[in-house]
């Protein structure tokens, strides 16, 4: 009999903390937020109405490559260094 009373006092405890407990229903990630500045070779890419496309290297390495409007494909650092030569701006 003391053990059914046990039960009985201690089965709402169990139920209040269940119910404190916090939900987990809708797990929703936040992408953590951009930290310095663009990649200044894509940004030109972009400014001189490429489109970039990103590709993987033997390595695993990325670079990425300017679409040009007149159709011409080049490296976005080789386009950069090419139009942005030292000493010409």
């Amino acid at each position: 009999m003391k053990f059914l009373v046990h039960c009985i006092a201690v089965l709402p405890l169990v139920g209040a903390l269940a119910a404190c407990a916090p939900k987990n229903d809708a797990k929703t990630e936040v992408a953590p937020p951009r930290v310095g500045i663009a990649n200044p070779a894509s940004e030109y890419c972009v400014k001189k109405g490429g489109k970039l496309e990103i590709r993987k290297n033997s390595e695993g390495g990325e670079y990425g490559i300017c679409h040009l409007a007149d159709g011409t494909q080049i490296e976005e650092w080789e386009l950069f260094r090419r139009d942005n030569a030292a000493g010409t701006n």
